[in-house]
């Protein structure tokens, strides 16, 4: 089968699972997420296939194809310019750890997310994403105002606040200047 067959089938097979798992969890559904976008804005589109995703499997990364899609999907979800750095491994991709970094333009700042895949995990695919963005206000203010349902569990060590988002989610939320530094960090299973 040539390349170019092969790689239109694992492209459909991609279309028809990217909306099968949705990354939404009790996090998403707060008011803003810490980049600043509406969380009802931001579920994954089951038909785009994303070229982060097409790179990685035109580059052999096969197995987390539909998780590449469905994150990279929630995460650039309404941004446009999307500055994307990949990690892939030139030897056997599909059986080894995948990672992007990207840097997501926003209305008047941008946010840096980065996610990791790993094949061959109990689900298949495991992955993890992590979103960093800066905040104008106190991290008091920001828990109060933007993650008011979420419970603060403590702090890391003295300076950074640890709210809890669900046993996969949490989010950090450090002291910068006059302002805060969010970082939410979810599993993905």
């Amino acid at each position: 089968m040539s390349k170019r067959i092969f790689l239109s089938f694992a492209l459909a097979a991609i279309f028809g699972l990217s909306c099968l798992i949705s990354p939404a969890t009790a996090a998403e559904k707060q008011k803003d997420e810490p980049s600043g976008i509406k969380a009802s804005t931001r579920q994954p589109a089951a038909s785009h296939v994303n070229n982060i995703t097409q790179t990685a499997v035109t580059a052999g990364a096969l197995s987390c194809a539909s998780r590449i899609n469905q994150v990279a999907n929630f995460l650039t979800a309404g941004s446009q310019n999307v500055g994307v750095l990949m990690f892939l491994t030139p030897n056997h991709p599909d059986k080894q750890l995948f990672s992007v970094s990207m840097e997501i333009p926003l209305a008047d700042a941008s946010a840096y997310a980065s996610a990791s895949f790993a094949p061959n995990q109990a689900n298949g695919c495991g992955g993890m994403y992590e979103t960093v963005s800066y905040w104008p206000q106190k991290c008091t203010e920001l828990a109060g105002n933007n993650f008011g349902t979420l419970k603060i569990i403590g702090t890391l060590s003295k300076d950074i606040t640890v709210l809890n988002g669900g046993e996969l989610t949490k989010i950090f939320l450090m002291p910068a200047g006059k302002g805060c530094v969010s970082i939410k960090k979810e599993m993905i299973r």
